[in-house]
């Protein structure tokens, strides 16, 4: 066998949503990178790049419909908008059956991508895995910075198998895409789905990019849904934590109901109506959350059993 056999065949996924300012840029980037780790035999000159469209409603798939007439790009269209974590999944069932392994990377590049030839190196001495790590969070603001960290911490009191600053940055063996396939869940949180799947698994680490052009796809609103949607997940602590707010509230009316008892059979009278409003507040309040969060798991029931498709495409370029 000839030593380009050899070499891996690589794809690169990035899923886009409304990216029209920086797509052009960020394919200018990744052509140069992939050329260079072909011209270094890091991968096959069959290696792609491959834009998954989640829904845009500006320019985004025109920009890629015209850099699939390169070579090495090419580009997937979904027919709306399914999110970002279903988009990645797409790309990634597709792109299994074309490729050796896979890069999955957001479309602005934050991430670096200067770390692609450790991710291979690191697959080349037997990793499966490779989570690109952010090693610090300097250009975020102290409340993002301050969020993401507690996001992380959450998830490790929750007993949640996640990496620390790892977000969707990562460098798969299509073996274990494989694997993933397993996966039935239609609530899909891949940073905690990755981690269990097993296999040999590193880090790199790399210091993230300011944007270069476009806006966040994941301001605050969303951030705090994806953390919840996350813990929902894989976790039943919330549920347990609930059952154990059950059991203090319980002796705290136990012990309330014996100071009543006492100071009826002693003749001292219970003065104040504002006391007992504030339990009835307390109690009213905690039990409401309960619901809320028992709620949430029967919502999750809901959409697990009607087992609607993760994504739908549109289109396919050759």
């Amino acid at each position: 066998m000839s030593e380009v056999n050899k070499l891996i065949k690589l794809a690169i996924v990035l899923p886009c949503y409304n990216e029209e300012e920086i797509l052009e840029f960020s394919a200018k980037l990744l052509e140069q990178k992939i050329t260079e780790l072909i011209n270094k035999n890091k991968i096959s000159n069959e290696s792609l790049i491959c834009f998954v469209d989640d829904g845009s409603r500006d320019t985004t798939w025109k920009i890629i419909e015209d850099l699939s007439t390169k070579n090495h790009f090419t580009g997937i269209k979904l027919a709306t908008n399914f999110g970002h974590q279903n988009a990645i999944y797409a790309g990634m069932m597709i792109m299994k059956d074309h490729a050796d392994c896979l890069i999955t990377i957001d479309a602005d590049l934050q991430d670096d991508i200067n770390v692609f030839e450790d991710m291979i190196d690191a697959h080349e001495n037997g990793s499966m895995i490779v989570y690109g790590v952010r090693d610090n969070r300097e250009l975020d603001s102290y409340f993002k910075r301050i969020t993401a960290q507690g996001f992380y911490k959450l998830m490790q009191l929750m007993k949640v198998k996640s990496v620390y600053n790892h977000a969707d940055f990562r460098f798969i063996d299509s073996r274990v895409i494989e694997e993933l396939v397993k996966f039935k869940e239609v609530s899909l949180f891949l940073r905690g789905i990755f981690p269990i799947i097993g296999f040999n698994s590193t880090n790199v680490y790399y210091q993230r990019k300011i944007r270069v052009a476009g806006e966040t796809k994941y301001p605050l609103r969303k951030m705090l849904s994806f953390a919840w949607n996350g813990i929902t997940s894989f976790s039943t602590a919330p549920l347990r934590f609930i059952f154990y707010i059950g059991i203090i509230m319980f002796l705290i009316s136990i012990s309330f109901g014996i100071w009543v008892a006492i100071a009826a059979f002693t003749g001292e009278s219970v003065k104040g109506w504002a006391s007992s409003l504030l339990v009835n507040l307390i109690f009213s309040g905690i039990n409401m959350i309960c619901l809320g969060i028992i709620g949430e798991y029967i919502g999750k029931i809901y959409q697990e059993v009607k087992q609607r498709p993760r994504y739908i495409i549109d289109k396919i370029l050759k």
